[in-house]
């Protein structure tokens, strides 16, 4: 298990100990009593200062940079909801609050997002990231890889591991989605070339990150023609999360992919009706069965009920099935005696260990999810 490292105290002092550098002041008004003593008790495992103020707010002094590394370990304690209600005020040079201020006041989940701009600006232009490969295996013979997929990884300067979720939300609040995009496929193509990968790969496809599809589809092919990788190797594969937005757009941008001569699947299908119909809408070559919905399949009429014909409707159209999210031989069972076509899951195979530059950062936890 990772040891979670302590903040760090980056503050310039003289040789009494006092700062040098100004330092802001960060308020935290919490939306109730749970909140502030899950916020307190962070900031005490981490040794930061602290000083809880009328109407349960917390003041922390801080610079700049030890507020950015305390915004994640906030972040991950924090609901959903919590990071929501809870009210974020920084102030660079300090000071007692004024009318200024206010307007200036906004939720957490929206100033851990635009804060960590800088450190993802920072990843993007040393470009530090690498990918994980999971494999995707024939439901009949599950010992024999069909292709695998791959898994964007960031890495911190602490060679601390940074998941996709994450990234992509921050990419979302600062105006990177596109940037982070490119910079996904790049770290999946890399990887195949530096695993001499002889199988499918599969790629995550972010259409609302594609403004341009000519142009991203222009890059992507660079990167891909310059590996000296066959077009039909690659399935471009869309997140339903993302497919919310505009099916004409989606249509487009899947022609100019279909056109260059890739294959393309829809993630998470069976999790919503939209996802099915997006099946005759977008036509795709692959679609993934929705891991909620094949976890314990095998024991939940409902679930079998949906999966089945999700199953039957795709083979009746001439599309493969891929069941995500197997993790028991039951699941597999099932999955192998209603027709799947292929299999991907934790119990089939878990992703690979990140690797950067050839080396594996120190301190990684695996399995990797």
């Amino acid at each position: 298990m990772q040891l979670r490292r302590p903040i760090r105290r980056l503050a310039v002092r003289d040789s009494a100990s006092n700062p040098l550098a100004p330092q802001g002041r960060l308020l935290l008004w919490c939306p109730a009593p749970q909140t502030q003593a899950k916020i307190v008790a962070q900031l005490h495992a981490d040794g930061i200062p602290y000083q809880v103020e009328e109407g349960q707010c917390i003041a922390l002094e801080l610079e700049w940079q030890e507020m950015r590394d305390l915004v994640i370990p906030i972040r991950r304690i924090l609901t959903h909801g919590e990071s929501d209600d809870l009210k974020v005020l920084f102030k660079p040079t300090g000071g007692e609050l004024s009318t200024a201020d206010f307007p200036k006041v906004q939720s957490y989940t929206q100033f851990s997002l635009v804060s960590q701009a800088t450190w993802l600006g920072e990843m993007l232009n040393e470009q530090r990231f690498t990918s994980v490969l999971q494999p995707i295996v024939y439901a009949a013979e599950p010992e024999r890889v069909f292709a695998r997929e791959a898994l964007l990884r960031g890495v911190g300067r602490d060679d601390s591991i940074v998941y996709p979720n994450y990234l992509f939300d921050v990419a979302r609040g600062c105006g990177m989605l596109q940037q982070l995009d490119l910079a996904a496929r790049k770290s999946a193509i890399d990887r195949m070339v530096m695993d001499r990968m002889t199988e499918t790969l599969f790629v995550n496809l972010t259409p609302s990150a594609i403004d341009d599809p000519l142009a991203s589809l222009e890059r992507t092919v660079e990167m891909i023609d310059a590996a000296g990788i066959a077009h039909e190797r690659i399935v471009f594969e869309v997140v339903e999360s993302e497919r919310h937005a505009d099916v004409h757009h989606m249509r487009g941008l899947l022609r100019f992919y279909r056109d260059a001569g890739f294959r393309v699947a829809l993630d998470d299908v069976g999790a919503g009706y939209s996802s099915l119909n997006l099946l005759h809408q977008l036509r795709p070559d692959f679609v993934k069965l929705d891991m909620d919905l094949i976890r314990g399949v095998h024991d939940d009429p409902y679930k079998a009920l949906i999966a089945q014909k999700t199953i039957e409707i795709a083979t009746t159209l001439g599309v493969q099935t891929i069941a995500e999210g197997i993790e028991l031989p039951e699941e597999l069972a099932w999955v192998q005696a209603h027709g799947a076509t292929y299999a991907q899951g934790f119990g089939i195979g878990r992703p690979g260990v990140p690797t950067l530059l050839g080396r594996t950062p120190p301190g990684v936890d695996v399995p990797w999810s």
